[in-house]
């Protein structure tokens, strides 16, 4: 924006920046923080309430959870809009959203892994593979190496999908994510089949692999767990350690 903008620029503008920083967001954020901001293509009702209640009936929520989700998605808003435009260090992509099923009631450990991304800068064109082990890509690009090569370059803002089938001994009774970049979300299933742990405990944000001790995590009766995290920091552990 400029000194010589008028307010019809001014506002258009800076609907632009919003929207192109609401897309960073997850799914649920980014239509809770557009509808907020009456930038929603089917939420333009000038009261801000009628635009909750809107939200309310799209995500399916009581309007008291719409609200702390707007409060939620504009403080994330505002942290993307801190950082400005241009990542910091090498960073040139994160994940918008990582879910991983991975079975243990195999002869090999398995899991597949579905992770979506969206560039930070323009011309990214692979993507790292921190899992290891035996890797096969079954949509998303060609696996090179430690990498997965995307079939088109990515523009900055550009989301693209990768699934990943990962077969691979575990050295240690747990399972960690340790994103390198921002992960805005994680959701991990594990199936542990008929031989249950005794117990199985939340790992968040964690210094590295040598935690082992957290909140409880019940096995359901088909002997599985389910646990999600939002906004992993980078170079921390999130997931679950079973004895």
């Amino acid at each position: 924006m400029s000194g010589e903008d008028d307010a019809a620029e001014i506002r258009r503008k800076l609907s632009e920046r919003l929207a192109e920083l609401a897309g960073k967001l997850p799914h649920d954020l980014r239509v809770a923080v557009l509808a907020a901001f009456a930038l929603h293509k089917d939420a333009q009702n000038p009261f801000y309430q009628e635009r909750v209640r809107w939200l309310a009936r799209t995500l399916e929520r009581h309007d008291r959870t719409v609200r702390r989700r707007v409060d939620e998605a504009i403080t994330r808003l505002a942290e993307l809009a801190i950082a400005g435009q241009h990542p910091a260090g090498d960073q040139r992509w994160h994940t918008e959203e990582l879910r991983v099923t991975l079975a243990l009631d195999r002869p090999v450990p398995e899991s597949f892994v579905l992770r979506r991304i969206i560039a930070d800068v323009d011309g990214v064109s692979e993507v790292d593979v921190p899992a290891a082990g035996e890797v096969e890509v079954f949509h998303g690009g060609t696996l090179a190496g430690r990498a997965v090569e995307l079939p088109d370059t990515l523009r900055r803002g550009e989301r693209h999908e990768i699934a990943l089938r990962v077969r691979a001994e575990l050295p240690q009774p747990q399972w960690l994510c340790v994103p390198r970049q921002p992960c805005d979300l994680f959701d991990l299933h594990l199936r542990f089949g008929a031989e249950r742990p005794v117990e199985v405990a939340l790992l968040e944000q964690v210094p590295g692999e040598g935690v082992t001790s957290g909140p409880a995590v019940p096995i359901d009766r088909a002997g599985e767990v389910h646990v999600r995290f939002r906004h992993l920091a980078p170079g921390f552990g999130y997931g679950v350690s079973w004895t």
